[in-house]
């Protein structure tokens, strides 16, 4: 009998894997193309998981509010596949404001829960004292994805029988009358070759609109850094106006992040960023600005007009789309998996996921266009 192709993953990010894991499971052959893993923006995000923490709203807090109640099992599923642990943490986290006032008009106030200076002080002992209420969400939590998430599903994808090919840049779509027939391809040693294939997702990421120019994703620059805190000195992440600390449970503090949208793929840290970065611990937590770094980083986030992710059909039959997750790809990898997979595989969704899909189409800004 003859082996049928396999379905091709056009990006090894976490997107791109949390969707191979999902589809070995439902017993797919699975390829996984990737320029350079480690560009992938699952491992330079802080791995927050803040639907309500960064308000949200609409269909996008529908999503993410699904993805949140899914991850628990998600990450059990790749911890037993992989025999890593992810560092799943529902440790809480904690939105400051001036003012009551401003807390009042907060998108998300509904879901949190209220404090005055003296439950700041108690929740993040040192916080600056221009802080004087806040939003406790005990709903929201973070994942280890830089260290632990990102190793985990790689490992368990390949104990899945998941295909990687590393240092393989997609060049082009390959399309017959818009049906998905493969992918032009050129390997590390430059040599160009056509991999046939029926089907395939798109997951590249902020680069996704160089294989299919109709999609309006455009790349974010973020800078990052990372300090060594006592252990146990922050036990919620702090949620600011620009920045974010995100204590790992080995007293690691992520800092983040710049939101650099002129910045385009122009690589590399900027003095400006950096120092935005240690203004904003300086503003949230005064006595942290003397722990030492330990490191910096940079990154780019898919973005779209709307700030809501692409997923479900393309305008080529066969070829999926899971791209333009914006801040937001490590909160709803677990739920863009199981949309995408079942899609795939033509498993039928709840009627909630079916409905609330369709707002995240990629001709919604077409449609747009039209109606105005």
């Amino acid at each position: 009998m003859k082996a049928s192709k396999p379905l091709l993953i056009l990006g090894g990010g976490l997107m791109g894997l949390a969707i191979a894991h999902a589809l070995a499971k439902r017993g797919r052959t699975v390829e996984v193309l990737s320029r350079n893993r480690s560009e992938a923006a699952g491992f330079v995000a802080a791995g927050m998981l803040a639907p309500h923490a960064e308000g949200l709203s609409n269909e996008l807090l529908k999503l993410s509010q699904l993805s949140l109640k899914a991850i628990p099992s998600w990450v059990e599923s790749i911890e037993k596949d992989s025999g890593i642990g992810c560092d799943l943490r529902n440790c809480g986290i904690v939105v400051p404001f001036r003012s009551y006032s401003e807390l009042e008009t907060y998108s998300t106030a509904s879901f949190g829960e209220h404090l005055n200076r003296k439950d700041l002080e108690k929740e993040i002992p040192g916080l600056a004292s221009k802080w004087q209420a806040g939003l406790f969400f005990p709903q929201d939590g973070q994942i280890d994805n830089r260290r632990r998430l990102m190793r985990a599903l790689e490992k368990a994808c390949a104990e899945l029988n998941v295909h990687f090919q590393e240092g393989v840049e997609v060049l082009e779509i390959i399309h017959d009358n818009h049906f998905f027939t493969g992918a032009k391809v050129r390997n590390a040693e430059g040599k160009v070759t056509i991999l046939p294939a029926k089907e395939a997702v798109l997951c590249s990421g902020a680069w996704s609109s160089n294989l299919l120019k109709e999609l309006p994703i455009f790349p974010v620059k973020g800078q990052m850094l990372s300090i060594q805190g006592p252990k146990a000195a922050l036990k919620r992440i702090i949620f600011g106006p620009g920045t974010y600390l995100v204590p790992r449970d080995d007293g690691l503090i992520v800092v983040g992040a710049t939101s650099e949208r002129g910045a385009g793929f122009r690589e590399g840290l900027t003095p400006f960023g950096q120092t935005e970065l240690q203004k904003g611990i300086k503003n949230l937590l005064p006595n942290a600005i003397t722990w030492p770094p330990m490191e910096r980083w940079w990154g780019f986030r898919p973005c779209t007009p709307d700030e809501k992710p692409l997923l479900g059909p393309s305008s080529i039959q066969g070829l999926w789309l899971a791209t333009g997750h914006h801040r937001n790809g490590v909160l709803l990898a677990a739920i863009t998996a199981e949309l995408i997979s079942k899609s795939i595989c033509e498993i039928p969704l709840k009627n909630e996921l079916k409905v609330l899909m369709k707002a995240f189409l990629w001709n919604r800004f077409h449609t747009q266009a039209k109606d105005s």
